[in-house]
């Protein structure tokens, strides 16, 4: 009964979830397409430099008590009060010296805007810490609908209403500097608002010294997977051009879109529920192996789509002085299911035996990529994302098979899932070139992003009504659940009604 109470709160979360986080994409979208448009590679390169290091800066502020909250199996008020005074001690250091760094970070880029983009960086940290403890109670409570829609408000009132009329009017860089403090400000008061706790400081604690020692674990695994993400485009800053940061970086967003729409939809609820699941290791093997079996079967076709029309995609969104991004974004999509199931195989990793785990297995790799980056990236942003992409593979499956190992799973569990995903993708693969003979007399990227797209797209779902059973059992189920109107036809004998 308790299993089915909380997979049933479970899939409630998820489709508010996956529908926030949709409509965030499609903001996000727009509102990355028109500002590239208005700002072009180089004040990009500036933005994504800032927000590279305002992403360390939040890992100083003290998320590790925040997350710390979702790790626990009952909390209270001390519990918030303690988390919530120790994160805002924490972000205001940070700030600080986020602040007084400042210009030596910039003279190290060797770019003068980036001095005032880590100033405007500095206030969002503070922002952004305070709102910490409260997000990770909305998660824990599994209220993704607040949470969603206060994202989503957030990044409308932050980068449509102030980053697009403040970059129309030649504000460059910094419109998207305000963007991003006006967000974290609109976010911090939403989410108080929806879910108030006391901010009566609290030093001490009954579980402080189980607080502080989730807290060391956190901060060690966020600063390990902040190297193995970022280091990529601080390199490129340093030894190339901001211009070549902002080529590199608005092709990773773009691609790695997929990635967080379906991590921010499921990996918050999976922790969350999986922090009432630690004792019941058979329960939390079949979620996860439910997961991966929809990762794999959906995103492995969906991504070697996305990597063949990458090209034409950049020129129709993005325009010619975008071009080289493409290539970049085309290597990043096909590494979209090994991301996707590094990301959803962590939080099986954050049981209280088992979190030093995630950021112990990747420090090898760290201690690999770090001189390897910095040897390639002379040759270009193209050595430098064929590095990434290979980190990326290496990093999933060191970690899926430690989560195996954990979970008493061996690699047989695993393959049908991997076996059906890459038959899908291949099968995605030859509709799309069948589709390219079609429309290469045209020579048009909208009419080959089109009609290529339409041919992939069309052939797996014609593939999916035919047969649905090429789907797999676990596949078909889930969406029988989310999608009622599904299930007459997909549903697995056991989750027809």
């Amino acid at each position: 009964m308790r299993a089915a109470k909380l997979r049933t709160m479970a899939e409630r979360a998820f489709k508010w979830s996956a529908l926030t986080t949709a409509g965030r994409f499609a903001l996000q979208l727009v509102a990355q397409v028109v500002l590239a448009r208005l700002l072009g590679p180089s004040n990009y390169g500036v933005y994504g430099i800032g927000m590279v290091v305002l992403t360390f800066a939040s890992f100083l502020s003290g998320n590790a008590f925040s997350y710390s909250l979702m790790l626990k199996k009952e909390v209270d008020e001390d519990d918030v009060r303690f988390a919530f005074t120790w994160q805002t001690i924490a972000a205001a250091l940070s700030s600080i010296a986020l602040f007084a760094l400042s210009e030596p970070l910039s003279g190290f880029f060797g770019d003068p805007r980036v001095e005032p983009m880590l100033q405007w960086m500095a206030v969002a940290c503070l922002l952004l810490g305070l709102q910490g403890p409260v997000n990770c109670l909305l998660s824990r409570e599994l209220n993704f609908r607040a949470l969603g829609l206060i994202q989503l408000g957030s990044y409308a009132a932050g980068y449509l209403m102030v980053g697009v009329p403040l970059a129309m009017r030649g504000f460059e860089a910094q419109a998207l500097a305000a963007a991003c403090v006006v967000q974290a400000g609109v976010s911090l008061a939403a989410t108080f608002a929806v879910r108030p706790h006391s901010i009566k400081p609290l030093f001490r604690h009954a579980t402080s010294a189980e607080t502080f020692d989730t807290g060391r674990t956190v901060f060690f695994t966020n600063i390990v997977n902040w190297l193995l993400t970022n280091v990529d485009r601080i390199v490129i800053g340093r030894m190339l051009s901001t211009h070549a940061v902002g080529l590199y970086n608005v092709a990773y967003n773009f691609a790695s879109i997929p990635y967080v729409l379906l991590i921010n939809s499921l990996q918050p609820t999976f922790l969350a529920a999986g922090a009432r699941l630690q004792d019941d290791l058979r329960q939390l093997g079949q979620a996860w192996l439910t997961m991966l079996a929809c990762v794999l079967v959906f995103l492995v076709p969906a991504a070697v789509l996305m990597s063949m029309l990458a090209g034409d995609l950049v020129l129709v969104l993005y325009g010619q002085a975008w071009s080289e991004a493409g290539w970049v974004m085309a290597v990043l999509f096909l590494c979209l299911p090994a991301w996707s199931c590094l990301g959803l195989s962590t939080p099986v990793l954050w049981n209280p035996r088992r979190k030093h785990l995630e950021a112990m297995l990747q420090l090898p790799l760290l201690a690999a990529a770090l001189p390897l980056w910095w040897l390639l990236a002379p040759l270009g942003i193209r050595a430098v994302v064929i590095a990434s992409a290979f980190l990326i593979l290496a990093r999933s499956a060191i970690v899926v098979v430690a989560v195996l190992r954990a979970l008493d799973l061996t690699w047989r569990d695993l393959a049908p899932f991997m076996l059906r995903g890459v038959a899908l993708g291949a099968f995605c693969g030859v509709a799309v070139l069948l589709g390219r003979q079609l429309v290469s007399p045209l020579g048009h990227p909208l009419a080959t992003l089109i009609i290529e797209g339409c041919t992939g797209f069309g052939a797996l779902l014609a593939l999916a009504i035919a047969r649905p059973q090429v789907l797999g059992p676990e596949a078909r189920g889930v969406l029988s659940r989310l999608i009622p109107a599904f299930a007459p036809r997909w549903a697995t004998p056991e989750a027809r009604p």
